[in-house]
């Protein structure tokens, strides 16, 4: 028998599990009501984007999946979660690490890579998650990952990099972990594309060093809230002055031969650049 406590723990994490099956039947009609609206960072505050933020589809699933990975890792772990404390902090742990690096790899090869766009296949795909933003970067409605690249993603990454570490119980909290750096990094994107300027030196930084990624020159700078591969990797600068400006900084490269050799970006999005 389990004690009131745990009782209490399975009852709360089931009840969001039905309502995340709940969202997920009706993410199309979420989704569209809430693209159906204008949010322009350059004209939000701080407090109109926390709500926003929270009302976004996307998000909410990621809240109830983070839920959903917390209590399969006390259910796996047979409600003796401290029995296994070492591998599923290590597990955790792991999470947090690999989001950085998995970010960086797909930011710079595939979202600024130019194979996306060169199939009618990945064109959309390569249009609705990086291209739109960079055109319009203070658009809100296509500044969030969308869930049928960030999810399988995640999961790819997470599932067996945790299993190693801790079994079954180590994929959920490793996933867990993985699913928290992804609010915090779709947060902090948020905010480094506000009419707003973040008091803490962190926060500031990040957002220096991500506005110059897409006003000056989009070849660096691809961490977003972690810039150390940039670092390792040769990709950081620090300022204007350390790279010429790019022409392609909006377009990525996306223009005149390329829009006519390849044309489905162009006649999806109705513009050519």
């Amino acid at each position: 028998m389990l004690d009131p406590v745990r009782r209490a723990l399975y009852n709360a994490v089931e009840q969001e599990v039905r309502d995340f099956l709940f969202a997920m039947g009706n993410m199309s009609t979420l989704s569209t009501i809430w693209c159906g609206q204008k949010h322009y960072l350059d004209r939000m505050s701080l407090g109109e984007l926390t709500v926003a933020y929270f009302r976004y589809p996307a998000i909410q699933v990621y809240i109830v999946l983070l839920g959903v990975c917390a209590f399969l890792t006390v259910r796996l772990s047979e409600g003796s979660v401290r029995d296994h404390a070492l591998p599923l902090s290590a597990a955790v742990l792991a999470g947090f690490l690999i989001y950085p690096l998995v970010w960086y790899l797909l930011h710079r090869f595939v979202l600024h890579g130019r194979y996306l766009y060169r199939s009618s296949w990945t064109a959309s795909v390569w249009k609705r998650i990086h291209y739109d933003h960079h055109m319009d970067p203070n658009d809100l409605r296509v500044l969030f990952g969308a869930l049928y690249t960030t999810l399988p993603t995640i999961a790819v990454v997470t599932i067996p990099l945790g299993g190693l570490i801790g079994g079954a119980p180590g994929s959920a909290a490793a996933t867990g972990a993985a699913l928290g750096s992804t609010l915090f990094y779709e947060f902090s994107h948020c905010v480094q594309h506000l009419r707003f300027t973040p008091r803490n030196g962190f926060l500031r930084r990040i957002k220096q060093l991500h506005l110059l990624h897409h006003f000056h020159n989009e070849n660096g700078n691809y961490g977003i809230t972690n810039f150390l591969w940039d670092r390792m990797t040769g990709t950081y600068y620090a300022s204007a002055t350390d790279v010429p400006r790019s022409k392609t900084v909006f377009n990525l490269g996306y223009a005149e031969e390329e829009c006519t050799r390849y044309p489905w970006v162009a006649q999806l999005s109705g513009a050519r650049d």
